[in-house]
């Protein structure tokens, strides 16, 4: 069934394609939308928005001919997901483009990636119902904006597996070339019922007892993108997620000198895996994993993946990041894009990328604030609620620190970042050897509306050593705090305060005194209505 959504063929040069979107229909329509939701005081003004209705998974990051290109799964008028398109030089500051990717032979185009070539750029992605599976779609024009579907149909057709999940899966492709050969890697999971066996896995009579499976990804291969062979289950030694996760939105890239699977797990939500690629048997080995949040999915933090190289041995990611609660006109956001890098001992470590700090504006700079124990600090010169705050914090003999931001006057509602020192092990290793520090981001006290289910705290573990500064990077954007500490770990969560006033901030040290030693604080440039 063909798409309803406007469709425009553009030419094959830059600056024709420039002069055709200025009077491109679906591009005056994304303007008018965003207009109209101008005034909505939860909706972000410098993480990335949908223009019209909702998104939902990020697709296909992707550099090409000089420009970033971030797909995603789109919302138009007539319910069929389509991907969505935007455009940006520097990660930050995107431009909407009409759809790339339009559902025709399948109900839906959901997830998939990018692999660019020297002369073109291929998207492999999952079309979601009808006659759907692997789909695969081509572009060469210099802003993507025109793309051809292999073949017309799917590739692979959707296998009906059962509430085991045998044989295997075709959902959410991520495609790679290796010497002669495309490979796509799958979601999937064996062994056991997982929540996306539905209707399979519900009442089955024989199967209520069985547990959740493992997590495999599935492998596919072709030398022409058309003819594809199943070549089997890609993960081996993988000893971090946990029985139910699905390996959806699978991203796999270099990254130093190992590899790393960022995935999205329905019941756990955003993960990891670093290990190594056995070319010869095209087996991907784990060494380290884990989780990016803690909450299970859908909890407002961060959701599926959307990943690609960075050029210099990293790789750069985004995330969809969900409500956590029911919302009208519009629906889900993007997080910052973050830069990931190996560490010791394989360690991922995480920082904002792209030019943030191009949106700064309005600056403070404070130095040797004194935090007495166990007394709240209120910082008047700094407010807002689109703001991004660095604190260079000694904690001294503290354990416990705490910055609240988005505070009302009186403390009604507030959303803490806390420090807790030295508490668990190393998760991403699995390994009592190592006692990682955490930070906590709890919205307990973010809202005293009624407008729905509070989210739950989110946390993220790091090493923290003795004598060193702890470094927290926030960033406070209407209705999502985010939170980047030392270079290593990051957390964020959707929050949704109630009241004017509820935009101070206040540190406070807990147990023993300690010195914030600089405090710098911004606001943030409006990028997007």
């Amino acid at each position: 069934m063909k798409s309803r959504t406007p469709r425009q063929t553009f030419s094959s040069d830059r600056a024709t394609q420039q002069q055709e979107l200025q009077d491109n229909v679906l591009l005056k329509r994304f303007a008018e939308s965003r207009q109209g939701k101008e005034r909505d005081r939860y909706r972000p003004f410098y993480h990335f928005s949908p223009p019209e209705n909702g998104l939902n998974d990020p697709n296909g990051l992707c550099y090409w001919q000089g420009k970033w290109h971030l797909f995603y799964q789109g919302s138009p008028d007539e319910g069929r997901v389509h991907w969505g398109h935007a455009v940006s030089e520097d990660l930050i500051h995107w431009r909407d483009l009409p759809y790339a990717i339009y559902p025709d032979t399948e109900e839906n185009s959901f997830s998939g990636t990018c692999f660019v070539e020297e002369d073109r750029v291929i998207a492999a992605y999952y079309g979601h119902q009808s006659a759907a599976g692997l789909m695969v779609a081509v572009s060469d024009d210099p802003l993507l904006l025109n793309w051809e579907t292999v073949t017309g149909k799917a590739v692979i057709p959707n296998i009906d597996y059962d509430e085991l999940g045998r044989p295997h899966q075709v959902y959410d492709p991520c495609i790679w070339k290796d010497g002669d050969f495309y490979y796509v890697l799958c979601g999937g999971w064996a062994d056991g019922i997982n929540p996306l066996a539905e209707p399979h896995a519900h009442n089955k009579v024989g199967f209520e007892d069985l547990t959740p499976g493992r997590m495999v990804d599935h492998l596919y291969r072709s030398s022409d993108l058309e003819s594809w062979v199943y070549m089997g289950e890609f993960m081996e030694n993988d000893l971090f997620g946990f029985s139910g996760d699905d390996g959806s939105c699978p991203y796999f890239w270099p990254i130093g000198n190992r590899h790393i699977l960022l995935t999205f797990s329905h019941v756990h939500s955003a993960m990891f895996v670093i290990g190594d690629y056995d070319r010869s048997r095209q087996k991907f080995v784990a060494r380290r994993g884990g989780y990016l949040n803690s909450g299970r999915q859908g909890s407002g933090s961060i959701h599926a993946p959307s990943a690609y190289p960075d050029g210099t041995g990293g790789v750069y990611c985004i995330y969809n990041v969900t409500e956590g609660r029911p919302q009208d006109g519009w629906a889900q956001i993007m997080s910052l894009p973050r830069r990931y890098t190996l560490g010791e001992d394989d360690r991922l470590l995480m920082e904002p990328a792209g030019d943030v700090e191009s949106l700064r504006e309005e600056a403070v700079e404070l130095s040797d604030i004194e935090l007495p124990a166990n007394q709240e600090v209120v910082v008047d010169q700094v407010r807002g609620d689109a703001m991004e705050i660095v604190a260079t914090i000694d904690p001294g003999e503290a354990r416990y620190i705490r910055l609240n931001v988005l505070r009302a006057d009186d403390k009604s509602e507030y959303t803490a970042v806390n420090f807790h020192r030295d508490v668990g092990k190393d998760f991403a290793n699995r390994s009592w050897s190592v006692r990682d520090s955490m930070i906590t981001l709890d919205p307990t006290f973010s809202t005293i509306g009624e407008q729905g289910d509070i989210n739950q705290p989110q946390s993220c573990f790091f090493p923290y050593l003795e004598g060193e500064p702890l470094e927290l990077r926030i960033f406070v954007d209407r209705s999502i705090v985010e939170v980047f500490v030392n270079g290593q770990s990051a957390c964020l969560t959707r929050v949704y305060p109630a009241g004017a006033d509820s935009v101070g901030f206040s540190i406070e040290a807990r147990g023993h005194r300690a010195v914030c030693s600089k405090l710098q604080a911004w606001a943030m440039e409006r990028v997007f209505l």
